[in-house]
């Protein structure tokens, strides 16, 4: 089952005619501007949709001007092709998921600390493919945000800003509701310090959010290399700390092993 967060429709109707009607519209294009507020602004991109039978649930911090693109391009296609708007929000935010090096980088993370044994697959990179039914990506900032023109990067931090907090607390909000018992995988920094502090409001458990991984992007390559078992610690450079990455691979894989709000009926394979 999906469903897309409260509002869906009056953003999806708000920007419609633009998306429709101007060829290649960039994500950063005027005529989506949401809000706007000194050096930031935000755009609308179609990332309602909610794969509300998720399991586990992974969070970036806003979608890029790339990620914005892809998910307009393929709205626009959808509705053109007289898709329902439910449907075609699904298949733009499917279009427009994690992909590249920075989607192996994140597998390989999730089957280290041991996610599939709690899901019952055979591995993570499943979760793009037959089993991505128990996976729901998502950004903390749901629709692109840009400091400057550029892709925001967490300066200045969300829940420094009224009107990044503002956001998270509308939109990211909503996805907790509908999502319930699921894991939160943050992604960075600023996902990290926006979930534990939903925990600390109470509106997720601490159990709930799995963070302390590695960013999975290719400039953490030295990191991610150490945390997977890949690189040995006398070939390490002086910007990684070894013991740091232990601990929190030592942490995780205790927190995974005392999960049990994932278990499924059946087994995966």
């Amino acid at each position: 089952m999906a469903v897309a967060v409260r509002g869906m429709r009056a953003d999806l109707n708000r920007f419609r005619h633009a998306i429709l009607s101007i060829p290649g519209i960039r994500p950063d294009d005027d005529a989506l501007l949401v809000e706007r507020s000194g050096r930031l602004s935000c755009h609308y991109a179609p990332f309602e949709h909610i794969n509300v039978a998720a399991k586990v649930v992974v969070a970036g911090i806003t979608p890029g001007a790339q990620q914005g693109r892809n998910a307009l391009a393929a709205l626009h296609v959808a509705l053109a092709s007289g898709h329902a708007d439910a449907d075609a929000l699904a298949i733009a935010k499917r279009t427009a998921s994690f992909s590249g090096p920075i989607r192996n980088n994140l597998v390989a993370l999730l089957d280290r600390v041991g996610l599939h044994h709690v899901l019952a697959l055979e591995a993570c990179a499943t979760l793009f493919t037959e089993h991505s039914d128990l996976v729901h990506f998502t950004s903390v900032l749901r629709n692109p945000v840009f400091a400057n023109g550029k892709d925001y990067s967490g300066s200045p931090p969300i829940l420094a800003n009224p009107m990044l907090r503002r956001m998270c607390e509308h939109w990211l909000g909503a996805e907790i509701d509908a999502l319930g018992a699921a894991i939160w995988v943050p992604v960075g920094k600023e996902p990290t310090a926006v979930l534990q502090h939903f925990v600390a409001i109470g509106r997720l458990s601490a159990a709930q959010v799995l963070d302390g991984l590695p960013h999975p992007s290719g400039a953490n390559a030295e990191r991610i290399a150490y945390f997977l078992g890949t690189k040995s610690r006398d070939t390490l450079s002086t910007k990684t700390n070894p013991d740091v990455l232990d601990a929190r691979l030592h942490e995780l894989r205790q927190r995974i092993s005392a999960l049990s709000v994932l278990n499924r009926p059946s087994v995966r394979g």
